[in-house]
């Protein structure tokens, strides 16, 4: 049984802020590079790249389906087209056109969301987005990508910028714990396994990933061993380590602050069902949240370290 994990968790950068200082540099490496923005720069922070290339950043104003619309006629012009927003914005208001002009003709268009689940905080509902990774894995060849953390971040935009196919990558507004150390490596499709354990997995994307960590350490104090699965590729999902952790430990908790019915656990829990069947625990959002600080929202919608301790004692009670 482990005592605790080799991690010690520090606060590192937003992911939002790894997106926009990585598309910065992406900008000075390849000139096919192009932004499209919906009046929020300085939020999803792709003014790093606004102020070193100017020229190359389309300002689309609050309109988030033409934006789409406009980064979709630059991919098949040839560029390399980003297009960022809040998470809420560009997946709902933008999801037709994501249908009709990038899934279906699977058009080279990266889209970037940002300020997404409920930690974007005092904003409130109305701009909290709880449903862009079903809506996002819905569509036809669309990579689906939510790191935990600035390394992971760093990583996925530079792939997705390498790769021809349209992508979806969602970003936080908070400062994320840092997980990975610089020069870490990820591969599409294949989740990373943090931590060891032989009782139970947890499975985690985004910023649910620290807390998954921090939750091992509380079920060693109490002589469960706990796996922790990154899950930072959403779709393709990776299937093979979710059958492992179900045939080696029996059973699973999947962590997302997303909805509980669309999102990562749906996933997983299909993929099992293919596989090992196993007994799952899902700990995630079920409903609107409110207006409040990130921190008391997580703590008040169950999105915590002890909220996933507490399933795993549900999923190790049922495990056969």
């Amino acid at each position: 049984m482990p005592a605790n994990t080799k991690y010690e968790l520090k606060l590192g950068a937003a992911t939002r802020e790894a997106f926009g200082k990585t598309l910065a540099e992406l900008g000075r490496e390849n000139p096919n590079i192009v932004v499209g923005d919906a009046d929020l720069t300085k939020s999803t922070m792709t003014t790093f790249f606004a102020k070193e290339f100017p020229d190359r950043l389309f300002e689309c104003g609050i309109a988030e389906a033409n934006m789409v619309a406009i980064g979709a006629g630059l991919a098949m012009a040839g560029k390399i087209p980003f297009v960022s927003s809040f998470s809420a914005f560009v997946m709902t208001k933008g999801f037709e056109q994501l249908r009709c002009l990038v899934a279906y003709p699977n058009v080279n268009l990266k889209v970037v969301g940002t300020h997404s689940g409920i930690s974007i905080g005092e904003d409130g509902p109305s701009q909290m987005s709880m449903e862009d990774l079903a809506l996002a894995c819905a569509l036809p060849n669309f990579t689906v990508l939510c790191p935990a953390d600035e390394v992971s971040t760093k990583w996925a935009v530079r792939w997705a910028a390498a790769h021809h196919g349209p992508v979806f990558i969602r970003t936080g507004r908070p400062q994320a714990p840092a997980i990975y150390e610089a020069g870490a490596q990820f591969e599409i499709g294949k989740a990373v396994e943090l931590v060891a354990g032989t009782d139970v997995t947890l499975v985690a994307t985004g910023l649910l990933t620290a807390e998954a960590i921090k939750a091992s350490d509380l079920l060693a104090a109490e002589g469960v061993s706990a796996r922790v699965l990154d899950i930072h590729t959403i779709k393709p999902l990776d299937e093979e380590a979710l059958a492992r952790a179900a045939r080696e430990t029996g059973a699973l908790v999947v962590a997302e602050e997303h909805l509980v019915d669309s999102g990562l656990g749906a996933r997983v829990a299909q993929a099992l069902a293919r596989t090992v069947p196993a007994p799952v625990e899902f700990v995630g959002l079920t409903k609107f949240a409110e207006s409040g600080s990130p921190d008391q929202l997580l703590d008040v919608y169950g999105l915590r370290a002890p909220n996933l301790v507490e399933a795993g004692r549900k999923a190790l009670a049922r495990k056969k």
